[in-house]
């Protein structure tokens, strides 16, 4: 075995699939097939079953497993180390993006950091910022830009905030809100609680409301089509042409979003995630 097989072996653990691993390493399905019939030669077990389903480790299999992500991380922190000393901007950079914030600014920001750090391996991915910050306390992610109010000792700092909206069509604009639907949609347990804080105490009931989505883009879309009424932050709206309203609290208190830049104490020495942070912080003043 060899560094090659650690990681094939450590990606087919975290995705159980052999098509999604190829995908993710950039190898043919028959190649991965081969390195697996190879390594199973040389210790003389079965260590994957197939099915429909996927993939299994068998018990050698799950032993091997073990090893070789022990063996990766490993290198991958030996790696990081000597990145530390040469201070030359390159290396793997592992970042989530918050899917609201992602949708509006991952582009731009990728684009300026990659022209500026070709040489920097980038490991990007979008979640739930819930999920975001499960993935940074269990450590698999170097940095992330997560939505809303978590705690953390690592490094963190704010990155932007802005004032939350009710938004309407344009011909709904007279309308009482109770006259015509709430479209909801998924957010953060947080941004839930202070939804459901403000429409409370307009005295505006929900029950007959049936439209959840998934996504902040298919919200927007829907409430220009008039179809009804919701809530959405201020980075949504750039392109928005109906009706938007700031929102306060019955206290006076402006009803904000805040997002911020999450980093493993262990890592913000590390070149590359300290331009990526520079380059975060460039491109929001």
């Amino acid at each position: 075995m060899d560094t090659k097989d650690f990681t094939i072996l450590k990606v087919l653990g975290e995705t159980g699939n052999i098509t999604r691993a190829a995908e993710i390493l950039f190898m043919t399905q028959p190649a991965i097939s081969k390195r697996i019939k190879l390594m199973e030669a040389e210790f003389g077990k079965e260590l994957l079953i197939r099915s429909h389903q996927g993939i299994h480790f068998t018990p050698a299999g799950e032993k091997v497993l073990k090893f070789s992500t022990g063996t990766s991380d490993a290198m991958d922190r030996l790696k990081q180390e000597l990145e530390l000393i040469s201070g030359e901007v390159c290396g793997t950079l592992r970042a989530g993006y918050s899917l609201s914030y992602g949708t509006y600014r991952l582009a731009g920001q990728l684009a300026e950091y990659y022209r500026n750090y070709p040489k920097v391996n980038l490991q990007i991915i979008m979640d739930q910022s819930g999920q975001l910050y499960q993935q940074m306390l269990d450590g698999t992610l170097d940095i992330a830009i997560i939505r809303g109010e978590y705690s953390w000792e690592g490094g963190r700092y704010l990155l932007a905030e802005e004032r939350v909206y009710m938004v309407c069509s344009i011909e709904n604009e007279d309308r009482k809100l109770q006259e015509y639907p709430y479209i909801s949609r998924k957010a953060d347990p947080y941004l839930s609680g202070q939804l459901l804080r403000w429409i409370r105490e307009q005295g505006i009931s929900t029950e007959s409301s049936k439209i959840c989505v998934d996504n902040i883009t298919t919200c927007e879309e829907l409430v220009g089509s008039g179809v009804g009424w919701s809530i959405l932050p201020e980075i949504a709206l750039e392109n928005f042409t109906g009706v938007k309203k700031p929102l306060s609290f019955k206290n006076g208190d402006p009803f904000i979003r805040r997002t911020y830049v999450f980093c493993q104490r262990e890592t913000l020495r590390l070149p590359q995630v300290d331009a990526f942070i520079k380059v975060l912080r460039k491109m929001h003043t």
